[in-house]
């Protein structure tokens, strides 16, 4: 099994709020041989990937950042 932790450090917690509420959804949605969970310690969101491969790791990896950085620039867009 294969694992990454992405740990995003944010300075208001609101913008922690908006991020984390727009991929929780995507963390729930179930994904072939990759178990996801996200939490929230202070300021940080973590995301914890776990993959049978390293292409299904890479993969979730690759979506989730996206997903991320989509969230922040509709976020800031809306500013």
């Amino acid at each position: 099994m294969r694992s990454a932790v992405i740990e995003i450090e944010f300075e208001k917690e609101r913008d922690l709020d908006i991020i984390f509420r727009s991929i929780e959804p995507e963390v729930k949605k179930r994904i072939p041989k990759t178990k996801v969970s996200i939490n929230r310690i202070d300021n940080k969101m973590i995301l914890r990937i776990e993959s049978e491969d390293t292409s299904s790791l890479r993969a979730a990896c690759n979506s989730f950042l996206r997903w991320i950085e989509t969230a922040r620039s509709v976020r800031d867009i809306f500013r």
